[in-house]
């Protein structure tokens, strides 16, 4: 299997975990119910914040520069934002700039402050409200590398 379309199945699985997640989180309403003090929460909340930064991670750090090195857009020591950029170019993904602030929630979501509920809220839900745009990307990076013929 070459490396590109591995990496598009680990995201791919990464993926799949994280919509489980959020299945489970609006099934059982756990953003409009979050008590941090209720494990059964806290693990649902968890798996899914987990699995949200650990796609990120790997589309930012694996997937689209290995995309874009195979297509011949990478060169070293491209920064995050010049990837994001490359990817907008070639309509990958609508926006840099919205990816950047998909980013910045990833961050903010591995810190976790028991007096800001409500903070805490606002960001899950625009990390559950991401994930559609996410699929998407993933879905266009696999449609591009077939057109072209690379997997």
């Amino acid at each position: 299997m070459n490396f590109i379309k591995e990496n598009l199945e680990i995201a791919k699985i990464h993926l799949d975990r994280l919509k489980n997640a959020k299945e489970e989180i609006i099934e059982k309403n756990l953003i409009e119910n979050l008590d941090i003090d209720d494990f059964e929460i806290v693990k649902v909340l968890d798996t899914f914040i987990f699995r949200f930064i650990k796609l990120q991670d790997y589309l930012g750090q694996k997937l689209f520069r290995r995309f874009l090195e195979i297509i011949g857009e990478y060169y070293e020591n491209m920064s995050f934002l010049d990837v994001l950029d490359r990817l907008e170019k070639l309509e990958i993904i609508s926006s840099a700039d919205r990816w950047m602030e998909i980013r910045k929630l990833r961050n903010k979501l591995t810190h976790e402050y028991p007096d800001e509920i409500e903070e805490m809220k606002l960001e899950l839900t625009e990390a559950l409200n991401a994930i559609p745009e996410i699929e998407l990307t993933l879905q266009k990076i696999e449609d591009y590398l077939k057109e072209k013929n690379l997997i």
